[in-house]
């Protein structure tokens, strides 16, 4: 479902700025995976997102999702394929537009867009159907402008938009990270959830190793741009989260108690 092969992209190359973003990194997803990705800052993960997404262009090496190669496309290009939810609650929707208006342009994602086209009776009904499962009464607040939502409403509405149209594959980037626990845990549950039940080829960024370990089949640890280690579904139901932090001990010689992993 997604191939990417010996990708390669340097920041400023050639100033005394440059800087190594990604070195020949390869990752394959099937279709369903879900991979998570931790690492220290400045490891890449992000970047890796954003290469996927198409919000960068690699320097070399090869990216497929569903068999199309998208190297040279453009994010708007590859909106048709990708479902993305941001860390800032406010990058994935539009605050000045209410949920519905907010719904109609994640269904016409990658389509050629028009809120006209968009809302009618029977999607507004829809749109209901598919907050009511959120569980936070936003079925009842269609007309609602987005700005007024909670971070975490917020966050819960940006996941059911990116996976409203069965993306080829969801990024999730750091996408709990500022929320306060108890909407974070509520994040992550409906994350759970809206994954498994579209059965959604998912590449997760975060830096909360618990989490990393919880959700899931596979795991990898990016470390200066490439892939350090990986945990298949076996090892990863047996990983802790002293076991990850052990690896990063080897990797990069640090302490257990070194906090710039955790971010």
């Amino acid at each position: 479902m997604l191939k990417i092969e010996n990708i390669s992209k340097t920041f400023f190359p050639g100033t005394i700025n440059e800087r190594v973003a990604l070195n020949g990194l390869s990752l394959n997803l099937n279709e369903g995976d879900f991979v998570t990705v931790i690492g220290s800052n400045g490891a890449g993960k992000s970047t890796l997102l954003n290469a996927v997404a198409g919000k960068l262009i690699v320097d070399e090496g090869l990216i497929e999702i569903d068999g199309t190669k998208v190297n040279k496309l453009r994010e708007h290009k590859r909106a048709r394929y990708v479902g993305r939810v941001f860390q800032d609650p406010l990058a994935g929707t539009a605050p000045n537009l209410t949920i519905e208006e907010n719904l109609s342009l994640a269904l016409l994602r990658g389509k050629r867009r028009g809120l006209g086209r968009g809302l009618n009776a029977k999607r507004r009904e829809d749109f209901k159907e598919q907050l009511a499962t959120l569980e936070l009464g936003l079925e009842d607040r269609l007309t609602a402008k987005v700005g007024l939502l909670s971070g975490g409403q917020r966050q819960a509405l940006s996941l059911l938009m990116a996976g409203f149209t069965q993306p080829k594959i969801m990024l999730l980037d750091e996408h709990t990270a500022a929320l306060d626990p108890s909407r974070a845990e509520l994040v992550t549950q409906l994350t759970e959830r809206i994954v498994a039940e579209g059965g959604l080829t998912t590449l997760m960024v975060t830096h909360n190793m618990e989490q990393a370990i919880r959700l899931g089949n596979r795991l990898i640890m990016m470390h200066e741009g490439k892939i350090v280690y990986e945990a298949d579904e076996a090892t990863k139901s047996k990983l802790t989260v002293r076991d990850l932090l052990q690896e990063f001990v080897n990797i990069k010689g640090a302490t257990l108690s070194d906090k710039a992993f955790l971010g």
